[in-house]
C-alpha cells in the first residue's frame, strides 16, 4: 500500500543525557498546512479501504439495532421528583427526564426536562451534567458543543423549563453543591481553578478556596445544607486532601474548612448523614477501601465501621433509615473479582444481615435512596441492557423499575436482552499468568456451542484504578454473534482489585500492564480460543497506550489491532490535552528515573523500521481536548513508514467530536468501522446472526 508523504526531520532532543528522535513532530501543529495535506490523504485512503470491507453494512445495521436497547438511570430524588436520563431507541443523546409520583397505583408522571437534540439538532452538543437543588425546583445543567466538553453551566426552573440563570464558563465536569432552598451553589472553576460560590441571578462569583498546584477539587454537601465537603488532588495522584466545614455557622462565602485528611498517601471521601454521624470511605490502611465513621466535630478522627474486605473493593454504601423501628439497615457495594454484590448491613454495629438479591453475576451501578427503606440502582451485565431495580428493605424484594426502551419508568420489563438469547452468546471466567507470575483474571464473551480457534478481540484499559466489571456493549454482541471470540482482560493499573492492583500498574510499574496483556493474548492462544493470525486487540484512550505499546513489544503476536483516542508519544504526552493532570498515573519526563521508564515502552519511540506490525487502524477525534490527536497522527506516520509487511496502517479522523459523549449514529458508524477493520485483518465472515 502506497502511504502519503511527510518528510522525516531530524529533530533530536537530549533529555537527561539521552538522544530522544522525534521525526514527525511537524505534525503535532493541526494548523500546519503540511499536516492538513498529509491529514485529507489518509482520509481519502481510509475511506477506499472502508469501501473494501465486506460486512460493514450489515454490522453497522446490527449495531444499531443492538444499540437501540438505549439506556436508562437511576432516580435521583429530590423532593417529590425523581431525575434520571433515558435514550430510547432512534435518540441521538440521553434525554433528561422529570418524575412525580402519583399514588400507589397511579402511573408516574414521565416528562422530558432537557434534550440536547432540541438545542442543536446537529447532534454536536452534549449534555455533560446535572444537578438538581434540593426541592427539585431548579437544576443545574453543563453543556459542551463539538466534543471540546469546555462546558457553560446554566440552571433552569423546573416546573417553567426557563433558563433562569448562565450561562457560567470555565466549569468543565464540574461539581455541584446547592445551598438550601435553591439561593445559590458551590461550583468548581477552570480558570481561574478553585472553588467558587455562585448566587442564582448573581453576575460576580466568589472564590471561597483554591490551593496551589491543585488540579482538580470535589465538592459534597450534606441533604440538609449544613456540611461541605472539599476535596482537592493533584493530577491523577491516587491520594487527595479533605476538609468539613459547617455553613451553620457562619456565611457560605468564608466557610470554616477543617482538615479530615492533609498530605496522607490515600484517597478518601466523606459524608455527613441524616443521622449527624460522619461517614468516610478510605483506603487508608486498606487498599481494598473501608467504612469508617466519626464526629464531624472532630473530623480526622475516625473507627472501622465496616472493614476492608480482603478479596473484594468496597465500592458505593448508603444508609436506610426508615425500614424498622431501632434497626436502621447499611447497604454496601462492592467488586469481588469484578462482579458486584450488595450486602445488608446493620447501620450501628456493622454487622452483616443478608445481601440485596441481584438479576445475576453484573455490574451494579451507584445506589439512590429514597423514603428510607427503597433504594434504586442499574444492573447490567455482558448481555443484558442497563436497567433501574428497586429494593425494599421492608421485604427483602428486588424488583424491576425501569428498562431502556419507549414508555413511562413505571412500566418496566423483567430483562432487556435484544439478539442474545437467540445468538446463545455465554461468558467464561478464566485466568493467565503474568511476566512476573502475577495472577491476571478475564472473561471471554463467545456464542455457546462454538469449537476450536476463532477471530478473537483482545480489549483492555490498565489505568487510573479504573475497573473493567461487566457490561452491555453491542459491538461485542455483534461480534460474538458473528461467530467470533471477546476477551476482556482485568490488568494491572486497573480498580478491580483495589489500590495496590492499581499501583502496580503505574509510574516505572507501568510494563506490568502491557506484560499482563501480553499475558492474556498468549492464554487464548494457549487455551485454543484463537490464533495470532486471527487476533486482534481494541483500547481507547489509556487502552490505546495499551494497544500501542503491545503491537511495538510483540508485533508478531496480533494479526490486527484498533488503536482509538491514543496516548503514544510519552516523552511529550504532558505537553498538550490534559497530559499535565496524568503525571501522577504516568510519570514526568522532568524527573529522570520516570523519563527513563516513559521512554522505555513509548510507543512511538519503539517503532523499528522493517518490523512486521498488526494491520493498525488508529482513530483520532479533531475536538478531543482530553487527548491531543497529534498522537495518533505521528504513530501513524511512524508505523507507515517502518512497516515491512503488507498488512495496512489507517487513519480514521472525525473533526467536530471529541475524546467523550457524542451523538448515537457516530458512536455506531465508528463502531461499525472498527469492527468491520478487524473483521477483515482476522479472518471473521460476517454472515448474520
Amino acid at each position: 500500500m502506497r502511504y502519503p508523504y511527510v518528510e522525516r526531520q531530524p529533530i533530536v532532543d537530549r533529555l537527561h543525557g539521552v538522544a530522544v528522535p522525534d521525526p514527525y513532530r511537524r505534525l503535532e501543529d493541526a494548523a500546519d498546512p503540511e499536516t492538513i495535506r498529509w491529514l485529507t490523504a489518509q482520509d481519502d485512503l481510509w475511506r477506499a479501504h472502508a469501501a473494501t470491507l465486506a460486512g460493514r453494512d450489515h454490522l453497522r445495521a446490527r449495531l444499531t439495532e443492538l444499540a437501540d436497547a438505549g439506556l436508562v438511570t437511576a432516580p435521583l430524588w429530590r423532593g417529590e421528583r425523581a431525575f434520571f436520563l433515558r435514550r430510547t431507541a432512534g435518540q441521538e443523546h440521553a434525554v433528561l427526564h422529570v418524575t412525580t409520583p402519583g399514588l400507589a397505583d397511579a402511573p408516574w408522571r414521565d416528562e422530558v426536562l432537557l434534550d440536547p437534540w432540541t438545542i442543536d439538532p446537529t447532534g454536536l452538543t452534549t449534555l455533560d451534567a446535572w444537578q438538581p437543588d434540593p426541592d427539585g425546583r431548579l437544576v443545574a445543567y453543563q453543556i459542551s458543543r463539538r466534543g471540546d466538553e469546555r462546558a457553560e453551566l446554566y440552571v433552569m426552573d423546573v416546573r417553567t423549563r426557563r433558563v433562569v440563570d448562565g450561562p457560567i464558563g470555565r466549569s468543565r465536569y464540574s461539581p455541584v453543591a446547592w445551598l438550601p432552598g435553591g439561593t445559590g451553589f458551590f461550583y468548581v472553576r477552570n480558570e481561574p481553578r478553585g472553588v467558587f460560590l455562585h448566587r442564582v441571578g448573581v453576575p460576580d462569583d466568589v472564590l471561597v478556596f483554591g490551593r496551589e498546584g491543585v488540579t482538580s477539587y470535589g465538592l459534597e454537601i450534606s441533604h440538609d445544607g449544613r456540611w461541605l465537603v472539599v476535596s482537592a488532588s493533584r493530577g491523577s495522584s491516587s491520594r487527595n486532601d479533605l476538609w468539613l466545614a459547617d455553613l451553620s455557622t457562619g456565611r457560605p462565602e468564608r466557610p470554616d474548612l477543617r482538615v479530615v485528611q492533609e498530605n496522607a498517601d490515600a484517597r478518601t471521601a466523606v459524608t455527613v448523614g441524616g443521622d449527624g454521624r460522619l461517614y468516610v470511605v478510605t483506603d487508608r490502611d486498606a487498599p481494598r477501601i473501608r467504612l469508617c465513621v466519626g464526629d464531624p466535630a472532630t473530623p480526622d478522627v475516625w473507627k472501622d465501621l465496616v472493614p476492608a474486605d480482603p478479596e473484594a473493593v468496597l465500592a458505593d454504601f448508603a444508609v436506610l433509615d426508615g425500614t424498622a423501628p431501632g434497626r436502621p439497615l447499611l447497604l454496601v457495594t462492592r467488586i469481588r473479582h469484578a462482579i458486584s454484590e450488595i450486602d445488608v448491613l446493620d447501620l450501628v454495629t456493622g454487622e452483616r444481615l443478608g445481601s440485596v438479591p441481584l438479576p445475576g453475576a453484573g455490574t451494579v451501578g451507584p445506589l439512590s435512596v429514597r423514603r428510607g427503606h427503597e433504594a434504586w440502582f442499574t444492573y447490567t451485565d455482558h448481555v443484558t441492557p442497563p436497567a433501574v431495580w428497586r429494593f425494599d428493605a421492608r421485604t427483602g424484594e428486588t424488583v424491576p423499575w425501569s428498562v431502556p426502551g419507549p414508555g413511562p419508568a413505571a412500566v418496566p420489563r423483567r430483562s432487556a436482552r435484544p439478539g442474545a438469547g437467540e445468538a446463545g452468546v455465554e461468558s467464561h471466567r478464566l485466568h493467565c499468568v503474568s511476566a512476573d507470575g502475577t495472577r491476571v483474571r478475564m472473561v471471554v464473551i463467545a456464542r455457546a456451542g462454538l469449537h476450536g480457534p476463532r477471530p478473537a478481540i483482545l480489549y483492555g484499559y490498565g489505568g487510573f484504578g479504573v475497573s473493567l466489571t461487566p457490561a452491555y456493549a453491542a459491538d461485542t454482541l455483534a461480534w460474538a454473534e458473528a461467530g467470533g471470540v471477546v476477551a476482556v482482560a482485568m490488568l494491572r493499573g486497573g480498580g478491580e482489585e483495589g489500590e495496590e492492583w492499581h499501583r502496580a500498574g503505574m509510574l516505572e510499574r507501568k510494563q506490568n500492564v502491557f506484560d499482563d496483556f501480553v499475558a492474556a493474548a498468549e492464554k487464548l492462544i494457549a487455551d485454543g480460543w484463537t490464533t495470532p493470525d486471527r487476533l486482534g486487540i481494541w483500547g481507547e484512550s489509556n487502552g490505546g497506550l495499551l494497544v500501542g505499546a503491545a503491537l511495538t513489544q510483540r508485533p508478531e503476536l496480533f494479526a490486527a489491532a484498533v488503536c482509538s483516542a491514543p496516548l503514544l508519544d510519552m516523552v511529550r504526552y504532558e505537553r498538550s490535552g490534559l497530559g499535565p493532570a496524568w503525571r501522577g498515573e504516568y510519570g514526568s519526563v522532568e524527573d529522570p528515573d520516570q523519563f527513563r521508564a516513559l521512554l522505555a515502552y513509548s510507543p512511538y519511540h519503539r517503532v523499528r523500521k522493517g518490523a512486521n506490525y498488526p494491520a493498525t487502524l488508529f482513530t483520532a477525534f479533531g475536538g478531543d481536548t482530553r487527548v491531543d490527536p497529534a498522537h495518533a497522527r505521528k504513530m501513524c506516520a511512524a508505523l507507515q513508514w517502518a512497516t515491512g509487511g503488507d498488512r495496512p496502517i489507517l487513519l480514521r479522523h472525525e473533526g467536530d467530536v471529541g475524546h467523550g459523549s457524542r451523538a448515537a449514529s457516530r458512536s455506531t458508524a465508528l463502531a461499525a468501522d472498527m469492527l468491520a477493520f478487524l473483521a477483515a485483518h482476522t479472518g471473521l465472515l460476517h454472515q448474520g446472526r
